[in-house]
């Protein structure tokens, strides 16, 4: 069983910095990414950032330079370096790995770690 445990969330004021960590175990092969993915109340679950196999990362437009996604493979742990919080990345984030048994793709979830941005 592959299990996802994410942790760092929390309430911090705008312009304040968070780094979330996920912490993977099980027996896991054939990874295609991890990535992090945030819902806030009453919208979609969207992808803010991801790192594949091979190192490469995409992060969405909305947090392009200020938020870094990093692994530390001797770890297996992967993380998401948060600067300049504003309110509006206030929401719940989401550890995610994807992994091939061609030609299946499956997802694992964590259960998340909730991100309060507020004065």
């Amino acid at each position: 069983q592959v299990q996802l445990v994410e942790s760092g969330g929390g309430l911090v004021q705008p312009g304040g910095s968070l780094r979330l960590s996920c912490v993977a175990s099980g027996s896991i092969s054939n990874i295609v990414a991890m990535g992090w993915y945030r819902q806030a109340p009453g919208k979609q679950r969207e992808l803010v950032a991801e790192i594949t196999s091979d190192g490469r990362t995409n992060l969405v437009d909305s947090v392009k330079g200020r938020f870094t996604i990093s692994r530390d493979n001797a770890k297996n742990t992967l993380y998401l370096q948060i600067l300049s919080l504003k309110p509006e990345d206030t929401a719940v984030y989401y550890c995610n790995l994807k992994w091939k048994v061609p030609p299946v793709l499956y997802d694992y979830w964590g259960q998340g770690t909730q991100v309060t941005v507020s004065s």
